[in-house]
């Protein structure tokens, strides 16, 4: 995969959050709404990509609802 397009998709994926902080969607809705692709869209795969570094980096998480995964800011739970 293209490391140049995989950081546009995971800047992407910040800014739409820091716009909307309250935001959750699947991978297809992240793909489609929550990105701006340049041209033609990339593949759903760099998109999934992307989410996952940006939640090993503690950005974003998963989370499971029924049969669907959603796709969240991180919640850090009050002390």
């Amino acid at each position: 995969m293209d490391d140049a397009l995989i950081a546009f998709a995971a800047n992407a994926i910040r800014e739409y959050l820091r716009q909307r902080p309250e935001s959750a969607d699947t991978l297809e809705g992240v793909h489609d709404w929550w990105i701006r692709w340049p041209g033609i869209p990339e593949s759903p795969a760099l998109t999934g990509i992307a989410l996952e570094r940006l939640e090993a980096s503690g950005e974003v998480e998963r989370v499971q609802i029924g049969n669907r995964v959603l796709w969240r800011r991180r919640q850090v739970a009050d002390a």
